[in-house]
């Protein structure tokens, strides 16, 4: 049931935002150079690395680490990158990873391929069996302001009391978290 709503949902939501994507996609390009789309490489499920496409809101130079770990991250971000990034208009290229299975809406936030700490401790809490998420209880409880250990205590909170209502409430709570641009560093 879960992947069927998953599928549904980034369908209506593609066609819905479609112009909005198209206006996006043409001021990354038009204000900076390098690609529209950022693909970052992400651990899914039982840790198999996939390809997460965001819109790209730093300079095609940044390294490619966790933004907290950047020495001054705002020096890399481009002019309509910290708009994008706060409002996570970023994240609607996600879409297409929902479409194809690798992500779902509601689930822990994909780790990057580097991040060892994060990876190791979901690995002994068993979240690695888990389908990543555009959002996720760890999202909604502090998003970037909450420490590695944190995050996974919630994403464990979220693996062993899964449900579709649940889901439903994160995903509505998540609209509201966007709006009020909480929990948002970088």
């Amino acid at each position: 049931m879960k992947r069927i709503f998953d599928f549904t949902l980034a369908l209506i939501l593609t066609a819905i935002m479609a112009l909005p994507i198209l206006i996006i996609a043409i001021s990354v390009k038009l204000t900076s150079r390098g690609p529209v789309i950022y693909w970052s490489d992400r651990v899914g499920k039982n840790n198999r690395i996939f390809p997460m496409p965001k819109f790209r809101t730093m300079r095609a130079d940044t390294p490619a680490v966790a933004t907290h770990l950047l020495q001054n991250a705002d020096n890399y971000v481009t002019a309509p990158g910290a708009f994008l990034r706060k409002t996570s208009f970023d994240e609607l290229p996600q879409l297409w990873s929902v479409l194809k299975g690798d992500m779902s809406f509601v689930g822990p936030r994909p780790a990057l391929f580097n991040q060892d700490d994060l990876i190791n401790l979901r690995d002994q809490k068993e979240i690695s069996k888990l389908v990543p998420g555009i959002t996720g209880w760890a999202q909604i409880n502090g998003r970037d302001d909450l420490p590695i250990p944190v995050k996974v205590a919630y994403d464990e909170y979220y693996f062993k009391h899964q449900s579709f209502f649940f889901d439903l409430s994160i995903l509505w709570k998540t609209v509201f978290k966007v709006i009020k641009k909480e929990g948002v560093i970088h």
